[in-house]
């Protein structure tokens, strides 16, 4: 149960509370949005499913610098505390739906010329209209990364300054979760430019199943071990289980971004080396050498790796964060099922050559 003093445990709203969230929720969107189109970045052509192209900024590093730079100067000289998102959590999640909603209808009504839109309101609202909608120059679904993984970050830390206030001290599974989910969000910026590629944002349409996904299920949700952490009860976490979950991290962290990585390097430069060998493929299409000779998505085992150590700083005296790694095992065991129909459609074949040279989906020698 969530301790009697939390925001969870009161569950009321007042309409004073209501618009400090909305006020904090939009100006934050702005000021990223703002920063998106002033800050320097690298840029790259995004190009997407249909063929089309265009120009995309990748400065979400110095955006998600910047941010815990100004919050940590706000904090210090007493202008804002960030655990005013602890405190307003409640009502910031009322808000981001409100939010989401509201932005799947604008670009529902926007894209209705868009061609080969989904008919009807139900697709067209869910799924969206069009793939790639930019506004001044900004490209709306990369964009929605950053209030959703910045945003995360930041409810993260200020879990960090509740217990600080509290009880006077971080305890180490806060330190722990704290470190490593401030590594895995910067780690994302630094390699936003691998996004580019991705399915989400080469192929899916731009609706409310996206939108709802960024701006509410990633913050709010992704973050419930360290709100858990805050207050929690039981035996402080020992020194050799702190040292198991850092491998563990450490772990999925170097198959998650390693087996991106590889794919990215050779996308880029098919002559380039992996594991100290030239990259070997199947007809200069497929890569089969690192990871992806071992299983065709381990990527998506090593994320949920990562996960699990997130999780694991709160042990298990509760079941409740044990449900974001079981969620993230469930959407990406289906995300494994779509790419495989998706990859067997568009390389035939050449497709079948690879499973049985990458004869693993997820799990080598399980699954």
């Amino acid at each position: 149960m969530p301790p009697p003093d939390s925001p969870f445990a009161t569950g009321m709203f007042s309409a004073a509370t209501l618009l400090q969230a909305a006020l904090l929720l939009l100006g934050f969107i702005a000021f990223l949005f703002a920063g998106s189109r002033l800050l320097p970045g690298r840029e790259l052509m995004l190009r997407d499913a249909a063929g089309a192209s265009r120009p995309c900024k990748l400065n979400g590093l110095h955006l998600f610098l910047l941010s815990f730079a100004l919050a940590g100067l706000a904090g210090y000289f007493g202008w804002f505390s960030l655990a005013m998102l602890y405190s307003h959590f409640p009502a910031l999640f009322v808000m981001a739906n409100v939010f989401a909603f509201a932005f799947a209808g604008w670009l529902y009504w926007r894209g209705a010329k868009a061609p080969g839109a989904p008919a009807g309101f139900w697709r067209g609202y869910f799924f969206g209209r069009e793939l790639n909608p930019s506004c001044l120059g900004i490209d709306l679904k990369m964009f929605s990364y950053r209030p959703s993984l910045i945003g995360l970050a930041l409810f993260n830390a200020s879990f960090a300054v509740v217990q600080y206030e509290t009880h006077g001290e971080l305890s180490l599974a806060m330190v722990l979760y704290q470190l490593f989910t401030f590594l895995y969000v910067f780690n994302y910026f630094q390699f936003e430019h691998g996004m580019i590629h991705t399915w989400d944002i080469v192929a899916e349409r731009f609706g409310w199943m996206l939108v709802w996904g960024d701006y509410v299920l990633v913050p709010f949700f992704y973050c419930i071990t360290g709100w858990w952490l805050v207050d929690a009860a039981g035996p402080a976490l020992p020194a050799p289980a702190a040292a198991g979950l850092v491998l563990l991290f450490l772990f999925g962290f170097w198959l998650f971004r390693g087996a991106n990585g590889q794919k990215h390097r050779f996308r880029q430069d098919p002559a380039t080396r992996i594991w100290g060998k030239p990259a070997e493929s199947l007809d200069g299409r497929l890569l089969v050498s690192g990871f992806w000779g071992i299983g065709r998505h381990l990527n998506y085992t090593g994320e949920i790796c990562v996960y699990l150590a997130f999780t694991l700083t709160a042990g298990f005296a509760s079941l409740v964060p044990l449900l974001l790694p079981v969620w993230l095992a469930a959407l990406l065991s289906h995300r494994c099922l779509r790419d495989e129909r998706r990859c067997r459609a568009k390389y035939g074949e050449l497709w079948e050559r690879y499973t049985r040279r990458a004869r693993f989906a997820m799990l080598p020698f399980v699954y």
